[in-house]
Formats: C-alpha cells, structure tokens, sequence
C-alpha cells in the first residue's frame, strides 16, 4: 500500500468517517473514497468492520 492508503486504513481502522479522515488530512471525501476501495481491494475485505478487525489484529500481532 502507498503511505496515503495506510494512513486511510490506519484511520478508518479506528473508526473514523470518511468525512473526518478527509478533514483531518486536508484531501477531499472522494480521495478518501477512492482510497478506500484501493485498501478494500489490496486487502481483499468487504467492509470498514472487516478492515478494522485487520487493522487491531496486526496491532495486536505486533
């Protein structure tokens, strides 16, 4: 994944919106939409829940 998509998933992992992510990091709901489904794709899960038990899973693997 780019940096940009790891820092979406590191984020939408933790239960942020789009709409916060797209705030905090200054990029706009639709780039942050289109980095989703990139990480969707690269991580071949279906949702933010799915993703989001990834994400905590590696954390807690790590």
């Amino acid at each position: 994944m780019t940096e940009a998509e790891r820092t979406v998933a590191r984020l939408m992992g933790t239960g942020c919106s789009n709409k916060q992510i797209a705030a905090e990091l200054g990029v706009s709901t639709n780039t942050v939409g289109t980095h989703a489904r990139s990480i969707f794709a690269k991580l071949d899960v279906r949702s933010r829940a799915q993703l989001s038990n990834k994400y905590h899973d590696r954390i807690a693997g790590a």
